[in-house]
């Protein structure tokens, strides 16, 4: 019987279910988006239920185009939002309280506690990381701290912690499986990159009990099977990484220098540096980029907290648009930007600038600002916010001369041409633009012997679309003098 891998893409917005063959072709998608919850200012959760009800329910609509399509699924993979935390009751599954979004900055006063202590060098040496709220560490002390017994109940061994793809698993397994992978574990501020273990130096910083805490495997291997009473099927899981170390192997960028930027609720652009954990003095993160065969190889990233999230607000926030395909046009029909800037600060400000208290802003309004003004401001700002992450690889004496997109956004072709004029290099657009799924499905197919190493899977990339730089440097230099001047305006570090 021919087989599929089936892909978990849990992300910030929905939960996603898509069938890959076995020549790592798509060939079906099921997709629910969910409720964003945003209790206070700089506050985002999730209801952990409605993430797995959604993901039940888009997986079981993916096993039956299979079964109907009379096909095996050989292996599941699964790539999800990072940092997201849940704690969970071991016996019941219930989570204690709702999911921490990665976008959350509830933590921003206590992570600024630490580091006045003096504790960031020594996160940093250990993690890759800063002492953000960004990481999932400070948002389990939250919950261990604010959430009535849940502190005591956690001391005697009753809860769990993960990120979305341990909680996930723990479902699909029926309680049996407790894990992560390393790429999700590197995100912890938990984990240490360098001796791929949980840090119990780190843990009493944090006040986080050990007993919470996942294994950590590799990213291909055996994560458990799920439950037959579930699925009708016990299928092995086999493949997990959190989302973009998931789009770094979807978009085969396996060699040590090649990068990607993946565009859907923020923007994430990740380099591999190879077996070494190179150090940024530019404020970007070490992290793992994936773990194979017990050898980890690691990666420089840059994390811009919002980007497609803005698109998401212009259509449900200010109603200005219906979706995001109609920001194409809107921004073309425009000569130019008519002075207006965006800086969509709404949880703050990530890299290279790290302010937790920066909030978003537009400016240069006038009389005459309408919807494409805005529309174009948004998709420019979210170029203008990728020249600043590839500008500081570059301070760090890196220098990539093309770059690899996906994600939802860069289906849109002035983006990715307004990108290649900013940046001003080669802007690569791969025919599969999902690489987060492909790539969590990639891994699967390597643990069950569907692919036989990354050099196979590496050949089996290909350029949709390639976007050369075509703007002129005065132009380009005015542009992005605006916009350090916009940016300016809303820190609150500078």
């Amino acid at each position: 019987m021919d087989q599929y891998i089936l892909s978990i893409d849990q992300g910030t917005t929905s939960s996603r279910a898509m069938l890959f063959d076995e020549n790592g072709r798509a060939a079906f998608t099921a997709q629910q988006e969910f409720t964003q919850f945003f209790p206070k200012d700089g506050w985002v959760e999730h209801d952990a239920e409605e993430i797995w009800t959604t993901t039940l329910d888009v997986v079981r609509e993916a096993l039956q185009k299979a079964a109907v399509e009379q096909r095996e699924i050989a292996a599941i993979g699964i790539t999800n939002q990072r940092e997201t935390t849940v704690v969970w009751d071991r016996a019941s599954g219930e989570p204690v309280y709702n999911a921490i979004v990665w976008q959350d900055r509830r933590t921003a006063d206590y992570c600024e506690n630490l580091r006045q202590k003096g504790l960031e060098a020594s996160v940093t040496a250990k993690t890759g990381l800063l002492l953000d709220p960004y990481f999932s560490g400070t948002k389990v002390n939250w919950i261990l701290e604010n959430v009535e017994g849940a502190r005591a109940r956690a001391e005697r061994g009753e809860l769990a912690f993960g990120t979305i793809d341990s909680f996930l698993i723990w479902r699909l397994s029926g309680g049996k499986s407790h894990v992560t992978d390393a790429t999700n574990a590197s995100r912890t501020l938990m984990f240490n990159i360098h001796q791929q273990d949980w840090d119990s130096e780190l843990l009493e910083m944090l006040s986080v009990p050990e007993s919470l805490l996942p294994e950590v495997l590799d990213c291909a291997a055996d994560f458990g099977t799920t439950s037959k009473s579930l699925l009708g099927a016990e299928i092995p899981i086999a493949g997990v990484a959190g989302d973009q170390q998931a789009a770094l192997i979807g978009q085969a960028c396996f060699e040590p220098g090649m990068i990607k930027s993946t565009y859907g609720t923020g923007c994430f652009m990740v380099l591999n540096t190879g077996t070494q954990a190179l150090t940024s003095n530019n404020k970007l993160l070490t992290t793992v980029g994936y773990r194979l065969n017990g050898e980890t190889t690691y990666a420089l990233e840059g994390s811009i907290f919002v980007a497609g999230a803005a698109v998401q607000w212009l259509r449900d926030g200010l109603g200005i648009i219906d979706s995001a395909h109609q920001t194409e046009d809107l921004a073309a029909s425009l000569q130019s930007n008519n002075g207006v800037y965006m800086v969509p600060a709404f949880t703050g400000l990530g890299a290279p600038h790290w302010d937790p208290e920066a909030r978003g802003a537009i400016f240069g309004i006038t009389r005459d600002t309408g919807p494409a003004e805005l529309v174009r401001a948004t998709l420019e700002s979210v170029c203008y916010q990728t020249f600043d992450l590839l500008e500081a690889k570059r301070r760090d004496g890196l220098t990539p001369t093309r770059l690899r997109v996906d994600g939802g956004m860069v289906q849109n072709n002035w983006l990715c041409q307004f990108l290649a004029d900013v940046l001003g290099i080669v802007v690569e657009r791969p025919r599969q633009t999902e690489t987060t799924a492909l790539g969590a499905a990639y891994l699967a197919g390597l643990q069950v012997g569907i692919f036989g190493s990354v050099a196979d899977i590496a050949a089996r990339w290909q350029a949709e679309q390639e976007f050369d730089p075509a703007m002129k440097n005065n132009a380009r230099n005015l542009l992005l003098a605006d916009w350090h001047e916009a940016v300016i305006k809303v820190r609150t570090n500078t």
